[in-house]
């Protein structure tokens, strides 16, 4: 069996920031949970105090938006997220990878073009392929790169994209969103930017990296930062009404559960409590000097990261290989993510321990 092939752990069940799995207690450090929001019973009681009577609380849409499975609740959220954003109007999705499918196939064709950068996530890669339109990947980053595509390429196509994560999923970095503006300007190209891991985490109005930016599409989820389930895109209205007529993720799938959506209000309205949870998340990857709260600790094989894994395991971390292809070959890596409600003691012991049970294994081969 090839080492790259996937399972699913056996996590028992979730317990603020750790994991129960074989009996055992470990601090979960392979979770999207940036403001340790999920797991919050305390929040969890208040919310269903509140609106478990609520008409609208219902465990299943029964039906797509555009038939029956719809109701108030839908755009008040994307009025909320229109407003934080900026932008005219929002469209939920059910999830991160259906909407940035949905949203790139819907507005691209065939005679269009799309200029991505090397590392966007596989539902951006999976969009432009669906989309018709051919796309020329520019290195990670590298804005000279994309330039030098753009100026080759730009004017043989009608409609352009230009996307972009803003907060890269695997190795942290952030996107230069100022420069990817400029570009689009310059060469008369819309600019998208994933706003998956920066939503919540960073901005005055917690609406990422993009906030107060030009930026024409922004997507971003709910099922990280925010502790809840699915995604939406925020743009003007015409674009919004071509998603809703055109995106096939949104036309032909049952929305989420209004009791889903609901939570995600909820929280959406709790501005002081999570800004107060943004600042305890940026105090604590800022300490240990770092950009973002996701930390790539590169380590090349995958046999090896497996080996480094579970030595972590066994002194109460819980974390995880990523191995390709979701990464390069031969960039086989353990990807810690910090959430709000960890504690500095442990993440310091964590990195000590990382570079010990590194070095032991490397020393082992």
């Amino acid at each position: 069996m090839s080492e790259n092939v996937r399972k699913i752990s056996d996590i028992e069940y979730r317990e603020g920031n750790y994991v129960v799995t074989d009996g055992k207690k470990l601090l979960n450090m392979s979770s999207n949970d940036y403001l340790s929001i999920s797991t919050n019973r305390d929040l969890l009681n208040e919310f269903l105090l509140e609106k478990s009577q609520d008409k609208e609380f219902l465990m299943s849409s029964a039906s797509a938006r555009l038939l029956s499975g719809t109701s108030s609740v839908y755009k008040r959220v994307e009025k909320i997220l229109s407003d934080m954003f900026q932008k005219e109007a929002a469209l939920i999705f059910n999830t991160g990878y259906q909407c940035n499918l949905g949203v790139i196939s819907a507005l691209y064709k065939k005679g269009d073009v799309i200029f991505s950068d090397k590392l966007n996530h596989a539902s951006i890669i999976a969009g432009m392929k669906l989309s018709g339109a051919d796309f020329f990947r520019y290195k990670h980053l590298d804005y000279e790169h994309l330039e030098s595509f753009l100026k080759m390429h730009r004017d043989k196509y009608n409609k352009a994209l230009i996307v972009s994560e803003s907060v890269f999923s695997m190795d942290g970095d952030i996107a230069d969103i100022d420069k990817l503006i400029e570009l689009k300007t310059k060469y008369n190209a819309e600019l998208m930017i994933d706003e998956a891991h920066a939503f919540l985490v960073f901005g005055k109005n917690l609406a990422g990296l993009t906030e107060g930016k030009d930026v024409d599409i922004i997507t971003a989820t709910f099922g990280k930062a925010l502790g809840s389930e699915g995604a939406f895109c925020v743009s003007d209205k015409n674009t919004i009404e071509t998603l809703i007529n055109n995106a096939g993720s949104f036309i032909f799938s049952t929305a989420i559960a209004p009791s889903n959506v609901l939570w995600t209000e909820f929280i959406l309205n709790q501005k002081d409590f999570l800004k107060e949870k943004q600042k305890k998340l940026q105090k604590l990857f800022k300490a240990f000097g770092f950009s973002t709260q996701i930390i790539p600790v590169i380590i090349g094989e995958t046999s090896v990261t497996e080996r480094v894994c579970e030595q972590l395991k066994s002194k109460g971390y819980f974390v995880l290989p990523i191995r390709p292809p979701t990464v390069p070959n031969g960039t086989s890596r353990i990807r810690l993510s910090l959430c709000a409600d960890m504690d500095y003691d442990q993440i310091k012991q964590l990195f000590n321990f990382v570079e010990d049970v590194k070095n032991e294994v490397m020393c082992a081969k």
